[in-house]
């Protein structure tokens, strides 16, 4: 295990990278219970059991980025829904400035990164009540640096298969950054609202025909906007606005 700051960053975050880990996001609430007072960054060349949303398996192989933020008691629990897009923006930013490219990515609601309209990157939040009451939030990212895998809902693509020199390490750097820049602006009142704003101006499908699946449902109709609490808001084809709370969005000819 190696520990400290990959590069220049803000202060207070903590870093700690290994070899190889089962997960991660796993790793994070292992310190969490352990008595670690958050900021804590855990990064890994590989990953043995990564995992994405709603508990599929996350491919992780050597070259891309692996990491996982820990924060403690980051703000109230019914706020907690706005952090996937916050991190999401955070991501986007910090890829435009590893690649030196200006809005490479666009948004997929709630949290992929796209780029050609192939999934960049995956973002897992997950959460849990320690024994001394603190609330863990653990951020977790996996991002194709220099490769991709198949996958079987969505297109995915890699930076290096664009033509984009990068590193993990380097991207790292920069994702630290700007998530601590967009978690300290959230904590103020109406933080949510700048946040929704920046998301908005890279949304993909804004405007669009989507289809969006969860366990129980199937709806369509078009994207229309974020409300403030990040749902999605939908206009069906009877005109009725529709919000939703969670699915996958897929575009009419990429249903499965």
């Amino acid at each position: 295990m190696d520990t400290g700051n990959p590069a220049p960053s803000a202060p207070g975050l903590r870093f700690e990278h290994h070899d190889t880990v089962g997960s991660t996001n796993t790793l994070a609430f292992e310190r969490a219970r352990a008595g670690d007072p958050g900021r804590l960054w855990i990064s890994a060349g590989e990953q043995t059991q990564g995992r994405g949303r709603l508990g599929r398996d996350w491919a992780s192989p050597r070259g891309n980025l692996f990491a996982s933020h820990l924060l403690i008691d980051p703000g109230p629990a019914n706020r907690l829904g706005e952090l996937p897009l916050l991190a999401a923006v955070a991501l986007a930013e910090a890829v435009d400035l590893e690649t030196g490219a200006y809005h490479l990515a666009k948004l997929k609601w709630p949290n992929d990164l796209l780029i050609e309209g192939a999934k960049l990157s995956g973002i897992l939040l997950e959460a849990e009540t320690l024994p001394d009451k603190r609330l863990a939030v653990v951020l977790g990212f996996g991002v194709n640096c220099v490769s991709h895998p198949e996958l079987s809902l969505y297109p995915s693509i890699d930076l290096t298969a664009l033509g984009y020199r990068v590193t993990a390490e380097g991207l790292l750097a920069h994702l630290s950054t700007r998530l601590a820049h967009w978690l300290e602006n959230w904590q103020k009142a109406d933080g949510f609202l700048p946040v929704r704003a920046a998301w908005l101006a890279r949304a993909a499908h804004l405007g669009q025909k989507i289809t969006v699946r969860n366990a129980s449902d199937e709806i369509s109709g078009t994207f229309l906007d974020l409300n403030t609490q990040g749902h999605l808001v939908l206009r069906l084809d009877s005109g009725e606005p529709r919000t939703i709370y969670a699915g996958d969005v897929f575009l009419p000819d990429l249903k499965p």
